[in-house]
């Protein structure tokens, strides 16, 4: 199957060279171009991508919006943001408009085809450093309880899909899960995919999120940024 990608920057030279990376994969397909976030939406509702790479900061409609209404008309779409600004608010406003990841554009070319394949795939991506500071920013709401109030949908889980769900708190990869559970990498992200279902998540983000809520991974813990893989 190959990922048919909209490339949305106001620069450019910038769009030339993410066309130049992406036409070099067997998988992607560049099938359009925005210099703005009113073109982007046009172009999203006319060609219907897999993928839209969206920068922020542009001229008229800005990338936060354009992404919000991207998704309103097009959902099957998903929006991976790239910036140079490694903002808190762009990152926070983007993934609450519906973005499915968050990088900065200096991050190397095999990672960012690595984003763009994981999300086409219906996994979130964002930046290990803006993945550490919306941990950090969710900790203080986080409860010291017993676990009483512990979310009822934990209940639907088994105990090795608990496990699993511990782990991926942890920040760990599907690799490493498998390593440390004896399992087979291929069964750990079957687990996955029915912890998510189960649990009625989007994604991993939300997974890591879900976990430190129900004190499955302690907050006083520093984990490692969730991986871009599901």
């Amino acid at each position: 199957m190959t990922i048919r990608i909209l490339i949305v920057d106001d620069e450019g030279l910038l769009r030339m060279a993410f066309s130049t990376i992406l036409e070099a994969q067997p998988d992607m397909t560049p099938v359009g171009e925005a210099a703005d976030g009113v073109q982007a939406v046009r172009l999203a509702r006319e060609l219907r991508p897999d993928v839209v790479l969206m920068d922020v900061r542009m001229p008229g409609t800005d990338g936060i919006e354009a992404t919000r209404q991207v998704i309103r008309i097009s959902p099957q779409s998903r929006v991976l943001i790239l910036t140079t600004f490694d903002l808190d608010e762009y990152a926070f406003a983007g993934l609450n408009a519906g973005a499915s990841g968050f990088l900065l554009k200096n991050t190397r070319p095999e990672e960012l085809l690595t984003a763009i394949r994981s999300v086409a795939a219906g996994d979130a991506v964002v930046s290990p450093r803006i993945t550490r500071r919306l941990l950090e920013t969710f900790r203080p709401h986080i409860h010291d309880g017993s676990g009483a109030d512990r979310d009822e949908r934990l209940s639907r889980l088994s105990a090795r899909e608990r496990e699993v769900l511990v782990q991926v708190g942890r920040g760990r990869s599907n690799t490493e899960i498998a390593a440390t559970l004896y399992l087979a990498e291929a069964t750990v992200k079957s687990h996955l995919g029915r912890i998510l279902h189960k649990l009625e998540l989007r994604d991993r983000i939300q997974a890591v999120i879900f976990a430190y809520e129900n004190r499955l991974v302690h907050p006083s813990r520093s984990p490692t940024a969730p991986r871009t893989e599901r």
